[in-house]
């Protein structure tokens, strides 16, 4: 599998990288630990998480997944949102901060974690604040290298300027959805990556299981499926996306794909993306995935999907992953 260098950091990531929100959704420990094992086998060397998947259990699982092979992954992790629905345990302050890093070092059971990534905007929290306290970690050398999640362009922006005029290292990644039906980091976000050397991990680039196909007009959600389970930001009746992946699917059998490895080649093709996370939740749900990373998309159909999707457009605006504090209702009512 193909790696290459995670913005200017000294970090090598693989073309894919195993996302691990849904490692524990259906999975026993042991299965989990045998996905993991699998996807490293195949070439992986990324594996992401967050101190929130399953209120911390999918890192205690990964850190007996990853022992003795810690040496060959670059892992990274999240800290940020709320801990068991506790909003005193989530943010970018000082102390939480702090506090979290060490619980998931405990649970992941290593020295240092190689990317610690801010997993949303904290609005409420003094930026200084947040990156005097990574920097600490990172001096003392409980973190390697520090990303971002989901930051809109400005947030980047000041990011990188406020580091700067404290001296400090900035952050050397962001975090983003970026699927067929969810562009919207194509118009700022990925220029200001570039602009700044950012390395870009990718997530949700099947857009929740849409662009697998298993959504159908008239057919109910399949068994298990996030829509089926009742996620709120995922509807099998969605009429605007059913009418778009019905065109993107005659497109992908015309170029004798299926429709999920055109959308992970096509997540891969854009030049600013480093790394596109997948989330496979079983053995064969990874290999039927990893198919793709030798699969490229020529002009022709790259050109035809923009025609289906405009650049820059998010289909369904929820998918941006954040809401701008400006929108929020509580910041437009007196």
């Amino acid at each position: 599998m193909q790696t290459q260098t995670l913005g200017t950091s000294d970090l090598s990531v693989s073309q894919f990288g195993l996302g691990t929100m849904s490692l524990l959704t259906s999975n026993s420990e042991d299965e989990a630990i045998r996905l993991v094992h699998r996807a490293l086998d195949a070439g992986i060397t990324l594996i992401d998480t967050a101190d929130i998947y399953n209120d911390g259990a999918v890192e205690e699982v990964l850190g007996k997944a990853l022992k003795g092979r810690h040496e060959k992954v670059v892992l990274a992790t999240k800290v940020g949102l709320p801990m068991q629905g506790d909003p005193t345990r989530s943010g970018g302050g000082r102390a939480w901060i702090i506090q979290a890093v060490e619980d998931s070092l405990r649970r992941l059971d290593i020295d240092s974690i190689d990317l610690y990534q801010l997993h949303r905007p904290d609005p409420e929290t003094p930026l200084e604040e947040t990156l005097q306290a990574i920097d600490d970690l990172r001096r003392t050398g409980k973190i390697r290298h520090a990303g971002t999640s989901v930051f809109p362009a400005e947030m980047l922006v000041r990011t990188q300027w406020v580091a700067t005029q404290m001296s400090l290292p900035p952050p050397v990644a962001e975090q983003a959805p970026y699927s067929i039906l969810a562009r919207g980091i194509e118009g700022e976000v990925l220029p200001t990556c570039r602009r700044y050397g950012l390395g870009v991990l990718a997530w949700s680039p099947l857009n929740g299981g849409w662009l697998t196909g298993k959504y159908r007009r008239n057919e109910a959600a399949p068994k298990g499926s996030r829509a089926a389970s009742g996620n709120p930001f995922i509807r099998a009746d969605d009429a605007a996306k059913l009418g778009l992946v019905e065109q993107l699917r005659a497109l992908a059998e015309a170029a004798g794909l299926s429709l999920m490895r055109m959308s992970l080649a096509w997540t891969q093709a854009h030049p600013d993306v480093t790394s596109t996370l997948i989330g496979p939740r079983t053995e064969a749900q990874l290999d039927a995935l990893l198919g793709a990373e030798d699969v490229r998309l020529d002009e022709t159909l790259l050109d035809a999907i923009d025609r289906v999707v405009a650049p820059g457009v998010n289909v369904d605006p929820r998918n941006a992953g954040w809401v701008p504090e400006g929108l929020a209702r509580e910041k437009r009512r007196c």
